[in-house]
């Protein structure tokens, strides 16, 4: 075997293609055999091809070179392992590897199966089995390398495990088998039959349907599968929904779809006789291989197409040969293995990647498994640092200083933006304070839509877009130029191209248009040349005649209108004037082209671990006129160089001289060249040189321009100019050195420039978010700055440290509201309080207590001074929580603001709806206890304020609540201030009838559930008097039962049905005891209400008849002498028995 170098290159895009391709290099295998069969090992790079003769190879190209790498050289050019591998007698027909595990499944015509491992860098045996029945035709490992799906001609299915174990097997009989696989969840199998069917089953053996073909419809003739392939998902989709299963049969049809039911596939005709298909290693591109019948020969061509998962053809690849057989990918999608009779042929894709380049920043955008969208990074390339963002895909996108161009295939918009300046973390917290203070520092103008210019139903779709500051370009696919001025986007001229535009660049005067078409050729065309056509008409616009081949980048110079650098196959040219320079061996995309230098990225390397971008990843090339303007000089001399020079001018070459001449003190040289390359400030500077007299003085000069600062530094030092080397350092903003310099020196240093020193170095560790005491903090106090260190207090949540600062400040500094605002933000209203406070400020003092619901505070803050806002506040953020139904949230807002009485009309509202609601009976009590003591506390608060002499106030809050209180048991005053406890009680003697009743107490029952006769509008009667008949009954006093009965019967509330049953219920009770008292003592005068005069025991719900019992002193409620001392607390409203 050996390797040859052809040049073959191949390029094909993630989108869309970059129209070029050749041939790098192949290998040929010794003794012409032929290959049936290859596969590329996606993790670990190795290739294992199968052939005629049992013959059966593992390869693996050399990794790159760190040369090379820089470089950007895509192609190896030697083998790191070439191993043939015995124990096939036939050939080999089936090779599929097994990444996770690293092992390689291989099967010939015979029947043999050998599973091999690798060790200690050696494929050997590991496993054999022979069926000795028929011909494996495929064979399928699962996404994670678990499970093996083996399918033999005669309809035989064996599924095993990676450790060898058979899992289960089938029959399919009267079926043959040609394909199989794997769904990316493992838990679909697809099995393709001989005759072209596609049979569905889950990963048991279980058939679950037949797969219908709609690439078949209205196809005769004989057909058979030529490949099934579904992409597993392992690094993303291309967009979300997007198709991923592939099918292809040999007469050309295929169709891609979004799952095994799919019911609208896409449908492709190829137009070929397809041998092998394969998506590659993100499932954005399909490659179909086949041959076709060429119409001016007699013998096949090999080709290979290419496909996006939508349907859409990329690229043509013609391949030599007679007779191709299989083709595999390449683990990164950077190549891709063809094996063609006795050869492998390899081609390098060089992908269409989304990315571009502006002001120092890469950005490039890439799909990740996690995600539906791209994810777009933005790196910078000169601080090393990335920003990521997930976008969807746009088509077109250009840019250009001062507008953005995006454009579909019908329509394009254009953006005016403005740059903003860039703020460091203490000026964006400072900005956002501002803004809330309504003082505006600076207005910045971004993405304001300027133009929408759309085609509808056009039948010319936009296929490219290019844009200079006053040119927008727009190509069509039939190969119209449309040219619009900017920024006023009006239509100036329209141009006809003999190709389909792919890619566009304008030159930096927008006089030349650069174009590369479909089939990766490079033309030019003059926009402002006017020229006589073939009619003897004249024209705007000439073709010019420079014509390149393979090309699949370039770009112009930003400084020269005729320079421009262009990538063509793994070289990269140089052109002025339209005449090359010798190439530079690269595969870099070109990033930029300005001062005579190339920039350009890596981004197959790059692309290899997104995540994670290297600098050495970013290459710079100088061309030929700088390097040899720049050898000149150092050879030569500055005089000789000079007249090379002159005949090549360009700003770069004099700065360079102008550089060179500084160098060696050559003023009168080094002014004329920057005159000559229009630098005024170089020319300023040598003008200050020329004043300086000392030699000493203008080397100093010279090395700090050049960058040289250390050595500029140590001469200042060296002639006692302590001032000029901190001078330089606060330039430079170093201001640790400044510091350093400052505390080493001899004499006393500068306490301003002390202080602006330790404020220039907090300020470099608050932009990196270190505000600790070591660092931001630390300096900022030496430094006096008390506004900069409440910021660090602050973003430290130092609130101690914060406090200490607003009690040292002086009163009415202008700091205090802005740390009295940073305690508002993090809910410290006390320390708010005093620092408004301290400034002068008590309505805000008040307004932090409102908007903290700290009220107490803030009634206690607008008596002390004087303020009347406090009662329309509290009514207005009362109706707001009323408004969401936030009623016990006002009840505690009015009962914090001791309005009182307010509040027990709101606590009474909600005991009245819990009532109606039959909530159970005790947290009704406890809702109306709770009312009834807010009512007590009013009391005591309008007899205090008598007692002080200060007239009552009104509730301001009740004209603002009284639509809200619309209640008809709330409508009256006398019920909240002269029967509070009324609910209370009744709802406590209901509750007590029950207990009494449940402990067998039943005279006592009935005896308290007569109380409950004087609450029907409290309690429904239905269950006063169903109480009362029970507890009645239960006592034997069947007189009082009966009354019961009479007034239920008579209730107006009743349904006829429950009527009904109370009239059974009497009847049945009243038929066997007769409707009399058995009980005379004083039933009879309860019955009469005479006792309703004297007090009622809330302990036990009897009559006191003593003259000696206690009474609450909240409640104003009585209990007898002897119950009260078996309670800590009053029975009705719960406080302590005093």
């Amino acid at each position: 075997m050996f390797l040859r170098n052809v040049l073959f290159l191949l390029i094909i895009t993630v989108t869309l293609p970059l129209p070029y391709i050749s041939f790098p290099w192949f290998i040929a295998i010794p003794g012409n055999v032929r290959l049936r069969c290859i596969s590329w090992n996606k993790d670990q790079g190795f290739i294992a091809c199968g052939g005629e003769d049992g013959l059966l190879k593992v390869l693996k190209l050399e990794t790159q070179t760190d040369e090379a790498k820089l470089k950007g050289l895509a192609a190896p050019s030697n083998l790191s392992m070439n191993q043939t591998l015995e124990g096939h007698s036939g050939s080999v027909q089936v090779v599929t590897w097994n990444e996770q595990y690293q092992k390689l499944t291989t099967s010939d015509q015979n029947g043999l199966i050998i599973v091999w491992m690798l060790y200690k860098g050696a494929w050997y045996e590991e496993m054999i089995n022979n069926r000795n029945k028929s011909v494996v035709r495929s064979m399928s490992w699962n996404a994670d390398g678990q499970k093996i799906c083996i399918v033999y001609e005669d309809g035989a299915v064996i599924v095993g495990s990676v450790d060898g174990n058979r899992i289960w097997g089938k029959d399919l009989k009267g079926s043959q088998l040609c394909h199989v696989a794997w769904s990316s969840d493992s838990k679909i199998l697809l099995f393709g039959m001989a005759n072209g069917e596609i049979h569905i089953y889950d990963n048991q053996g279980n058939f679950i349907m037949k797969m219908k073909l709609n690439c078949l419809v209205n196809v005769t003739g004989a057909f058979s599968i030529a490949g099934i392939h579904w992409y597993p998902g392992t690094e993303g989709y291309t967009e979300p929904d997007c198709p991923c299963l592939a099918i292809c049969f040999d007469n050309g049809r295929c169709q891609i779809m979004r799952h095994e039911n799919d019911q609208n596939p896409v449908l492709i005709d190829t137009g070929m006789n397809v041998v092998s298909i394969q998506w590659n290693h993100c499932g954005s591109v399909l490659a179909v291989a086949g041959f076709q019948k060429a119409t001016t020969q007699d013998k096949d061509v090999n080709i290979v197409q290419f496909y996006t998962p939508f349907g859409e053809h990329l690229r043509t690849l013609k391949v030599p040969g007679k007779q191709m057989s299989a083709l595999s990918w390449e683990g990164g999608g950077l190549k891709i293995g063809l094996a063609v009779d006795s050869f492998i042929y390899f081609a390098n894709i060089r992908p269409d990647y989304k990315w571009g380049y502006c002001s120092n920043t890469v950005v490039y955008a890439y799909t990740r498994p996690d995600r539906p969208e791209y994810c777009v990074v933005f790196w910078d390339t000169k601080n090393n640092e990335k920003y990521v963002k997930y976008v969807k895909k746009p088509l077109f996108v250009t840019m250009t200083k001062t507008h953005v161009i995006a454009a579909s295939k019908e329509a394009f918009y254009i953006w005016q933006y403005r740059v903003a300046k860039k703020l460091t973390a203490m000026e964006i917290n400072q900005l956002s304070r501002t803004r809330k203070e309504g003082r505006e520092r600076f207005v910045i103008k971004t993405g304001v839509l300027v133009a929408f210019i759309c085609f509808q139903g056009t039948r010319d779709p936009i296929c490219a877009i290019t844009a200079s500051d006053k040119t927008l370009i727009v190509g069509r696919e039939s190969g119209t130029i449309q040219r619009y001025s900017l920024p006023n986007v009006g239509l100036v001229q329209k141009y006809v191209l003999n190709c389909r535009a792919y890619q566009m660049s304008l030159n930096c005067n927008s006089s030349r248009l650069a174009i590369i078409d479909l089939s990766g050729v490079l033309t030019f065309f003059d926009l402002d040349t006017r020229v006589t056509d073939s009619t003897g008409q004249q024209v705007v616009g000439e073709q010019l005649k420079l014509e390149r081949k393979d090309v699949w980048d370039m770009k112009w110079a930003k400084d020269n209108p005729d320079l421009f650098a262009m990538m063509e196959k793994t070289r990269m040219y140089v052109f002025r004037n339209l005449d090359p320079e010798e190439p530079i061996q690269t595969s870099g995309y070109i990033c930029n082209f300005e001062d005579l230098e190339i920039k350009s990225v890596l981004l197959d390397e790059i692309l290899k671990n997104p995540e994670h971008p290297n600098k050495e990843y970013i290459i710079n090339f100088e061309i030929r006129s700088l390097r040899d303007s720049r050898a000149l000089i150092e050879e030569v001399g500055i005089e000789e160089s000079s007249q090379f020079i002159e005949d090549n001018p360009h700003p770069r070459l004099w700065r360079l001289l102008a550089e060179a001449a500084l160098q060696k003190l050559d003023l009168q040289t080094a002014e004329q060249a920057f005159v000559r390359c229009k630098d005024y400030q170089g020319i300023k500077f040598v003008k200050c040189l020329g004043n300086l007299q000392s030699e000493s003085m203008k080397q100093a000069e010279v090395a700090a321009y050049f960058g040289r600062f250390e050595e500029a530094e140590r001469m200042y030092l060296d002639m006692d100019r302590r001032d000029l080397a901190i001078g330089l350092r606060i330039k430079l903003g170093d201001w640790f050195r400044v510091l350093q310099l400052l505390k080493t020196g001899s004499g006393d240093a500068d306490d301003t420039l002390l202080e602006q020193a330790h404020n220039a170095i907090g300020d470099y560790f608050a932009d990196r978010q270190k505000w600790y005491v070591i660092n931001a903090v630390q300096y900022y106090i030496q430094g006096r700055n008390q506004e900069r260190l409440a910021e660090c207090y602050y973003m430290l949540e130092d609130y101690q440290g914060l406090e200490n600062l607003a009690n040292s400040l002086p009163e009415n500094n202008k700091l205090l509201p802005d740390i009295a605002h940073m305690f508002v933000r993090v809910g410290m209203c006390e320390q708010a309080v005093t620092a408004f406070l301290k400034c002068n400020r008590p309505k805000d003092a008040v307004d932090t207590c409102v908007h903290l619901n700290q009220w107490n505070k803030a009634v206690e803050l607008a008596k002390n001074h004087n303020m009347k806002e406090i009662g329309s506040l509290l009514a207005r953020y009362a109706s707001h929580l009323l408004e969401k139904n936030k009623i016990l949230d006002a009840i505690e807002l009015y009962r914090k603001a001791n309005y009182f009485f307010d509040a027990a009309k709101l606590m009474f509202k909600i005991a009245d709806e819990e009532a109606k609601k039959r909530t159970k009976p005790l947290r009704v009590k406890k809702l109306y206890v709770l009312s009834a003591l807010l009512v007590e506390q009013y009391h005591e608060q309008v007899k205090n304020a008598q007692r002080g002499k200060v007239k009552g106030k009104s509730s301001e809050a009740t004209s603002a609540l009284a639509g809200l209180l619309e209640e008809d048991v709330l409508s009256s005053a006398n019920r909240l201030t002269d029967n509070a406890w009324r609910g209370a009680e009744a709802y406590h003697f209901f509750i007590l009838a029950q207990r009494q009743l449940y402990e067998g107490y039943v005279d006592t029952a009935m005896k308290t559930a007569l109380h409950l006769r004087d609450y029907e509008d409290i309690i429904p009667a239905v269950e006063i008097y169903s109480l009362l008949a029970l507890c009645a009954c239960a006592n034997r006093a069947f007189g009082t039962c009966s009354k019961a009965f009479v007034k239920l019967e008579s209730l107006e509330t009743l349904s006829p049905e429950q009527r009904q049953q109370y009239e059974d219920l009497a009847l049945e009770i009243f038929t066997k005891h007769c409707p009399k008292h058995t009980k005379k003592s004083d039933l009879d005068g309860l019955l009469e209400g005479g006792e309703g005069k004297l007090p009622t025991c809330v302990a036990t719900g009897r009559s006191i008849t003593e003259y000696q019992f206690w009474m609450c002193n909240v409640c104003k409620h009585c209990v007898q002498a002897q119950e009260i001392s078996n309670y800590n607390f009053c029975p009705l409203c719960h406080s302590s028995v005093t």
